[in-house]
């Protein structure tokens, strides 16, 4: 499954960015998706993940009630909806996805991830 990860840019503390992660369609559509991210040496972490179907979400505390993560299957897209940015958020973002068999499955470390994308650079100025 090849991803395709866009929307990044430069922002100033406190605007917003919306990311978007396009994969083809069968395989995407298939699987669990999430956003991560690596700050300059940092280790990549998770930002955001939701299930196959849509329904199930998680969020790292860090980006709880700031970030907003959704899938359209029609368009084979995951958004990152991301408000209120601060410099901290400042990291190159990758988007990943597995196929997963149960529907509601939602995966949050990158070692369960399978495909990735390149990565889109997110840099927030204070």
């Amino acid at each position: 499954v090849q991803l395709q990860a866009s929307g990044g840019g430069l922002v100033q503390a406190g605007g917003s960015l919306r990311l978007s992660c396009a994969g083809s369609r069968r395989d995407f559509n298939m699987s669990a998706t999430g956003w991560f991210r690596q700050a300059p040496g940092k280790e990549r972490e998770i930002v955001a993940a939701i299930s196959r179907n849509g329904y199930n979400t998680y969020y790292a505390d860090s980006v709880k009630g700031r970030f907003t993560i959704s899938r359209n299957n029609a368009k084979s897209a995951v958004a990152l909806q991301m408000n209120s940015l601060e410099s901290e958020d400042t990291a190159i973002y990758y988007c990943a996805s597995k196929y997963a068999r149960r529907p509601e499955v939602v995966l949050v470390t990158p070692s369960e991830y399978q495909n990735w994308g390149q990565g889109t650079e997110v840099t927030v100025s204070s």
